[in-house]
C-alpha cells in the first residue's frame, strides 16, 4: 500500500530527491529515487509524471561522457515510472523515444552498434517497449506521421543492428519483439486497433523500411541454428507482420496512381517516402519471393518443431492478406505448406491441415486465377521430376514429394480443371503417374503358385465371405518405391482427380494410354479404377466439396466402356502358365477375338506373340494386369451398389471365369470380386448371386462349350459355379453335362481334355453335396463288420472247438505236403463266394430307380472307362481322378457299383503295371478307394493281377532306396514306392487277402523296416504290418521273432521242447527297432482285445 495517495503528498517527498538528482547526477542518487517512488500511488505519480521524469532525462542529456552502470540505472528508473503512468502527450513521447535511442546510438561516422553492456542495451530495450506501451489512445499515432519518419527510421535500424549482430540470444528476442511493437504488430490486445485509414498511414510509412527490415530478418532467420529457435521464430513473426501489412491486397489497391506532394517544410521528408504503386509493389514482390523462397527452404527443414509452426503461420497471413501481391512468392510458399502436412509433430500437421481447410473454405485459390495459375506451374514442375524424384530418393523423400503433389491438387480443388484442361499439363501428369507406378514384374513365384485341384477353398457353400478377407487388393510390387504409404498417396492423387476432374476426359485419356502400349496399360487400369473410386466419392479424402457431383448415368457410361475394354477378349484372355494346352487355348480365342472384333487392326497390336516360348516376366505382367481388371471390376460394382444388376449381364460369367483359374493369384482375385459384386448388389453370399443367375450362366456354357475356342473358359466357368453354389443347380446343369458327354462320346481324341475337366468339376461338386449319404454307408457297414468281429471275439472257445482246430490243422499240413489228393487251393474257395453278395444286392435294390447325382456318376464312369487307354498321359491322370470320384459317389449303391468296377477293372490293372510312373501312382490311388468302396470283391483279382506287380517291384526298388541319398525322396520312384507302402496294408485288410497273399506282401515289405531305408518308407512299412497285425496276428508275431526274438520262452514242463526261433540270440542289426516297435504294439494289441489271440487269419 502507497504511502502517498495525493499529488502534494507525493511532491512532498520526491522533490528533495529529484533536487539532488538534477545537482549531482550519481546511482546513489537514482536508487534513492527510485526508492521513493515506490511509496507514491500510481495516480499521484501520474500527476507528477513530468516533474519526475525531468531529472532521469537531464541526466541523459548531460554533455560528455557518462558511465554505464548510471545510464542502466537511469533507464530502468524512467521505465518504472512508465509503466506506472500513461504517456499523455505527444511531444514527450517524441522526445523519450529520441533519448532512449540516444543511448544505443553508435559513435558518430561509425556503422556498428554502440560498444556497451548487454545489460544496458536490454535495459534500453525495455524501455522502449514499456514507452510504446505507456503512450495513451492516440497519442501513440503522432509518432507515426511522416515528419517523424527519420525518428523512427533510426529507431528500427538500431534495432535491426541489435538483431542480426548481438550474440546474447535475449537481447536478440527482446529486440525483434521491441521491432514488432514499433510498428504497430505487438501480439497483446492493450493498443487500440487502428482504422482502414491509420493503417494505410502506417503502411507507408513503414513501406520505407520494408527492404532493411526483410533483408536483415531474412539473415536472422537463414542463421546459425546454433542461437536457438526462440529468435527465429520472433524473426518469421515479425517478417509475415510487416510484410502483411505493407503489401496488403486491400491497402495497395487504395494507392492512387500518383504521389501525393506534401507541404514544401516536408520536401525533404518526401524524398524519404515511398509512393505503393503498381510498379514499386511489382518490383517489391519480386525481391521479396527471393527471400522468401530462401526463407522457407531453410524453415521448413528446421530442426525445432516451432520454427516449422510458424512457417505455417506465415504462409497461411500472407495467403490471407497478400494473395494478389505476392502471388509469384505462392510457389514457394505452397510447397513449403503442403510438404509439412506430413510433419513429425502433430501439432505442425494439425494446424497445416486447418490452415490448407481454410485456404479451401476460403475459395482463396477458386477465386484466385492468378494463385490458381501459379499452383498450375508448380503442378507441372512436379510432375515433370516426378520419375527421377522417385528412382533417386528414398521412401521419405517420395512420401513427402508425393504429399506436395497431393496437396497441390487438392488446394486446387474444382479448378484442377486448368490443369486437365491443358494438352501440356495433363500429358505431363499422366505419363508421370505411369512411370511411377510401373510394376515390378521379376518375381517368379507369382507364376509357380497355382491352384491344384477343384476342391472348394472356402468350407462349405455360402461362406465364402469369411474366407475372403476385407480389403482384397492383392499386395503389389512396384518397381520404384516399397513403402505401402507411398502407394497409399498415389491411390489419393488418382482419386482426387477423379473427384475434382472432368471424369469423361480422364476416362477417355486413361483409357488411350491403356490401349497404347502394354507397358502403360497395368498402370492405365490402375488409375482407371481409382478415378471411377474417386468420382463416386468413395475413399478420397478432400479439402473442400465439388461444385457438381457426377450423376449415376455418367458413372455407369464410364463404368460401361472401361469393362467392355476390360474384358474385350485381346485383354482378359492372356498368357499366364507355359502350359501348352493354356497357351494354345489364348492364342485361338484372341484370333478368334480379332476378326470379330471390329477395329481389329487396332486390336491385333494388343496381341501378343503367336510363338510359345513366353518369358516369365511377360506371364507375371499378363496375370498382374488380369489382377487389376479384376479388382476394377470389383471397385465399379461397390460404386454403383444395386445398379451394377444391370451389368452383371456382361460382367459376372468373366469373373467366374478367372475365379476358375489355375494362377492362385487370378483366382483368389477374382473371388475377392465376387465377394465385392455379392455386397453391392446385396447378395446373401457368392452361392445366392450364382442360383439368382445362374439361368444365363447355364446357357452361356452351353454355347461356349460348343465352340472349340471357348471351351476351356467355359469349363473353368462350371467348375466355379459348382465349386460355389449347392445341389439346388444340378436341374439345371444336368443338360449341359448330357451334352459334353455326347460331344465327349464323338471326339474323344480333341476335347477329351477340356471335358474332362468338366466332368472333373462335377463329379467333385457331386461329392461334396452327396458325400454325407456315402460316408454314412460307409460307416455303417464299418459298423456292422466290426460288430460281428467282436462278437466271434467275445465267443467261448469249446473243447469241440479246439479238437477241430487240430484236426484242420493236420489235414492243411498234409494238403502242403501233397499227401492227399488236390482238392484246390484257398482261393478256389473263394471264387463261388463272388458272385453270392450279387443276387442278394440285385434283389434289394435293383427295382429301386438310380437318383440322378448316382445315374450322372454312372454315365460318368461309362466315359472313364473307354478313355483309360488314351495315349495322352494328361488325360488318363484326369479320368483316373475322375473315376476316383465317380467310386465314390456310386458307392451306396452296390449293385451298379460292382458291374462297373468289373468292367473297369482290365484297364485300371494296365494303368498299374504298365503305364508311366504318375499314372502307376495315381492308379493306385484309385484302387485303393476302389477297394474301399468294394471290399471282397475285387479280392481275388487284386491277388492275381496286381499284387504280384506291386510286390515285385516292392523287391526290386527296396536296394536302391536303402543306398540313396536325402535328394531321393523328390523323385517319382519314392513317392510311388512311399503310395505302394501306405495302401498297402488297408488293401490288405479292406480285400480280406488269404494268408498266402499276407506272406507276400510281409516278405515284400520287411525289407523296408531295415534302418538303411528312408525314414518315411520305414514308417509305410511299419502302417503295412500294423494293418497285417489285425488281420493275421499269429502270423505276424512269427515272422516278426524270425527276424529279432527279444525274449527266450521256456516250455511250461520239461516234457516239451523248448522252443527254438531264428531271431533267439541275434546281435541288434538294421531291423532290430523297428521290429522291437512293431512288437511292443503287438503286445498293446493283445493285452487290449485278449480274445483276439484266438481269432483265425481272417473272419469268415
Amino acid at each position: 500500500m502507497a504511502v502517498f495517495d495525493t499529488p502534494q503528498e507525493a511532491f512532498g517527498a520526491l522533490r528533495p530527491v529529484c533536487v539532488q538528482l538534477t545537482r549531482a547526477q550519481t546511482v546513489e542518487n537514482v536508487a534513492r529515487l527510485q526508492a521513493h517512488l515506490a511509496a507514491v500511488s500510481a495516480s499521484a505519480l501520474q500527476e507528477l509524471q513530468e516533474y519526475v521524469l525531468f531529472p532521469l532525462r537531464f541526466a541523459l542529456k548531460v554533455p560528455g561522457p557518462k558511465r554505464e552502470r548510471l545510464v542502466q540505472s537511469v533507464v530502468q528508473c524512467i521505465s518504472s515510472i512508465l509503466a506506472a503512468t500513461c504517456v499523455k502527450k505527444q511531444e514527450l513521447l517524441q522526445e523519450l523515444f529520441s533519448e532512449l535511442c540516444t543511448c544505443l546510438s553508435p559513435p558518430s561516422g561509425s556503422s556498428k552498434p554502440a560498444a556497451l553492456s548487454e545489460e544496458l542495451k536490454l535495459s534500453v530495450i525495455q524501455a522502449l517497449h514499456t514507452l510504446m506501451h505507456s503512450a495513451y489512445g492516440d497519442v501513440i499515432l503522432s509518432l507515426y506521421q511522416p515528419s517523424t519518419l527519420p525518428l523512427l527510421g533510426f529507431a528500427v535500424s538500431l534495432l535491426l543492428g541489435l538483431a542480426e549482430q548481438e550474440k546474447a540470444k535475449q537481447i536478440k528476442i527482446s529486440a525483434l519483439k521491441c521491432l514488432q511493437v514499433l510498428v504497430l504488430q505487438c501480439d497483446c490486445q492493450e493498443h487500440r486497433h487502428l482504422d482502414e485509414d491509420e493503417a494505410q498511414q502506417c503502411g507507408d510509412l513503414f513501406a520505407s523500411f520494408l527492404p532493411g527490415i526483410s533483408i536483415t530478418l531474412s539473415r536472422v532467420i537463414t542463421g546459425d541454428v546454433k542461437q536457438g529457435h526462440k529468435p527465429a521464430v520472433s524473426a518469421i513473426r515479425l517478417f509475415y507482420l510487416i510484410v502483411g501489412l505493407v503489401m496488403a491486397d486491400a491497402q495497395l489497391a487504395r494507392i492512387p496512381k500518383n504521389k501525393e506532394k506534401l507541404p514544401a517544410e516536408q520536401s525533404r521528408i518526401s524524398e524519404l517516402m515511398v509512393h505503393r504503386g503498381p510498379d514499386w509493389s511489382k518490383s517489391t514482390a519480386e525481391k521479396l519471393s527471393l527471400l522468401l523462397h530462401k526463407m522457407v527452404e531453410f524453415s521448413s527443414v528446421h530442426p525445432h518443431w516451432k520454427v516449422r509452426l510458424e512457417l505455417v503461420e506465415l504462409v497461411h497471413h500472407l495467403l490471407r492478406n497478400c494473395s494478389q501481391s505476392l502471388v509469384d512468392s505462392f510457389s514457394h510458399l505452397l510447397k513449403a505448406l503442403v510438404g509439412l502436412v506430413n510433419d513429425e509433430n502433430s501439432e505442425v500437421q494439425s494446424r497445416c491441415n486447418e490452415v490448407l481447410q481454410g485456404i479451401a473454405e476460403q475459395r482463396i485459390v477458386a477465386q484466385n486465377r492468378a494463385l490458381a495459375d501459379v499452383l498450375s506451374e508448380n503442378l507441372h514442375s512436379l510432375a515433370t521430376a516426378l520419375p527421377r524424384l522417385m528412382n533417386s530418393q528414398d521412401d521419405t523423400g517420395k512420401v513427402s514429394t508425393l504429399s506436395l503433389l497431393l496437396g497441390y491438387l487438392k488446394l486446387l480443388g474444382p479448378k484442377v480443371n486448368i490443369v486437365l484442361n491443358s494438352v501440356s499439363h495433363l500429358h505431363r501428369l499422366s505419363k508421370a503417374l505411369m512411370q511411377v507406378l510401373e510394376l515390378d514384374v521379376t518375381d517368379v513365384k507369382i507364376v509357380e503358385d497355382r491352384r491344384w485341384g477343384c476342391e472348394s477353398t472356402c468350407g462349405p457353400s455360402g461362406s465364402l465371405q469369411h474366407g475372403v478377407q476385407r480389403g482384397r487388393c492383392q499386395k503389389k510390387y512396384f518397381r520404384f518405391f516399397t513403402e505401402e504409404k507411398v502407394f497409399q498417396l498415389l491411390q489419393q492423387v488418382c482419386r482426387v482427380l477423379g473427384y475434382y476432374g472432368n471424369l469423361y476426359l480422364l476416362v477417355d485419356h486413361f483409357m488411350g494410354l491403356y490401349g497404347e502400349s502394354g507397358m502403360y496399360r497395368k498402370q492405365a487400369a490402375m488409375v482407371l479404377n481409382e478415378l471411377i473410386a474417386g468420382a463416386a466419392g468413395v475413399g478420397v479424402d478432400v479439402l473442400q466439396e465439388r461444385e457438381v457431383s457426377p450423376n449415376m448415368d455418367d458413372l455407369k457410361g464410364s463404368i460401361m466402356s472401361i469393362l467392355d475394354e476390360y474384358t474385350d477378349q485381346a485383354n482378359w484372355y492372356l498368357i499366364t502358365s507355359i502350359d501348352t494346352e493354356e497357351i494354345s487355348h489364348e492364342h485361338s480365342v484372341q484370333r478368334s477375338g480379332v476378326t470379330a472384333r471390329p477395329g481389329g487392326a487396332c486390336s491385333s497390336i494388343l496381341l501378343p506373340s503367336p510363338e510359345p516360348h513366353v518369358t516369365t516376366r511377360t506371364m507375371n505382367s499378363n496375370i498382374w494386369q488380369i489382377c487389376i481388371q479384376l479388382e476394377g471390376v470389383g471397385c465399379f460394382a461397390a460404386v454403383l451398389g444395386k445398379e451394377f444388376r444391370l451389368l452383371l449381364l456382361s460382367a459376372l460369367y468373366p469373373v467366374l471365369e478367372k475365379a476358375g483359374d489355375k494362377t492362385l493369384l487370378i483366382s483368389e482375385t477374382a473371388l475377392g470380386t465376387l465377394v465385392d459384386i455379392c455386397e453391392a448388389c446385396s447378395y446373401d453370399s457368392v452361392r445366392c448371386l450364382i442360383n439368382e443367375n445362374s439361368d444365363y450362366l447355364v446357357n452361356g456354357i452351353s454355347l461356349n462349350l460348343r465352340q472349340l475356342a471357348h471351351q476351356p473358359h467355359a469349363s473353368q466357368v462350371l467348375d466355379t459355379m459348382l465349386r460355389h453354389s449347392d445341389a439346388s443347380l444340378l436341374p439345371l446343369i444336368e443338360d449341359v453335362i448330357q451334352d459334353v458327354l455326347s460331344t465327349l462320346d464323338q471326339s474323344y481324341n480333341n476335347q477329351a481334355s477340356t471335358f474332362l475337366r468338366v466332368l472333373h468339376s462335377v463329379m467333385t461338386a457331386l461329392v461334396q453335396w452327396f458325400g454325407s449319404s456315402c460316408e454314412e454307408h460307409q460307416q455303417k457297414q464299418t459298423a456292422k463288420w466290426q460288430s460281428r468281429t467282436l462278437s466271434q471275439g467275445q465267443q467261448v472257445v469249446t473243447r469241440q472247438e479246439v479238437e477241430q482246430f487240430f484236426l484242420d490243422y493236420v489235414r492243411q499240413k498234409q494238403i502242403a505236403e501233397g499227401d492227399l489228393p488236390d482238392t484246390g487251393d484257398e482261393e478256389t474257395d473263394d471264387v463261388p463266394l463272388l458272385p453270392k453278395p450279387e443276387p442278394n444286392n440285385s434283389d434289394t435294390e435293383g427295382e429301386t430307380p438310380l437318383p440322378s447325382h448316382a445315374q450322372l456318376a454312372k454315365d460318368v464312369m461309362e466315359r472313364c472307362i473307354h478313355l483309360l487307354s488314351d495315349g495322352n498321359l494328361r488325360v488318363r491322370l484326369k479320368v483316373l481322378d475322375v473315376l476316383e470320384l465317380c467310386v465314390t459317389v456310386l458307392h451306396p449303391h452296390g449293385n451298379h457299383l460292382l458291374p462297373m468296377a468289373h468292367r473297369v477293372w482290365p484297364a485300371l490293372v494296365t494303368r498299374l503295371i504298365s503305364d508311366d510312373p504318375l499314372a502307376v501312382l495315381r492308379a493306385f490311388k484309385v484302387l485303393c478307394t476302389l477297394a474301399q468302396k468294394c471290399g471282397d470283391f475285387l479280392r481275388q483279382r487284386f491277388s492275381k493281377d496286381v499284387l504280384p506287380k506291386l510286390t515285385s517291384s516292392l523287391l526290386s526298388q527296396a536296394p536302391a532306396s536303402a543306398r540313396a541319398g536325402p535328394v531321393y525322396t523328390h523323385t517319382l520312384a519314392f513317392k510311388l514306392q512311399l503310395a505302394v507302402l501306405q495302401g498297402l496294408g488297408s488293401l490288405c485288410e479292406k480285400l480280406d487277402m488269404g494268408e498266402s497273399d499276407l506272406n507276400k506282401v510281409a516278405d515284400a515289405c520287411l525289407i523296408y523296416l531295415s534302418a538303411k531305408q528312408p525314414m518315411k518308407l520305414q514308417e509305410a512299412a511299419q502302417s503295412v504290418f500294423l494293418h497285417l497285425m489285425h488281420v493275421d496276428p499269429d502270423s505276424t508275431w512269427l515272422l516278426l521273432n524270425e527276424v529279432c526274438c527279444p525274449h527266450r520262452y521256456e516250455p511250461p514242463h520239461t516234457s516239451l521242447r523248448p522252443v527254438k526261433l531264428s531271431g533267439m540270440g541275434r546281435q541288434r542289426n538294421e531291423f532290430t527297432d523297428n521290429v522291437l516297435l512293431l512288437l511292443e504294439r503287438l503286445r498293446q494289441q493283445e493285452s487290449a482285445t485278449p480274445w483276439a489271440g484266438t481269432q483265425e487269419a481272417s473272419p469268415p
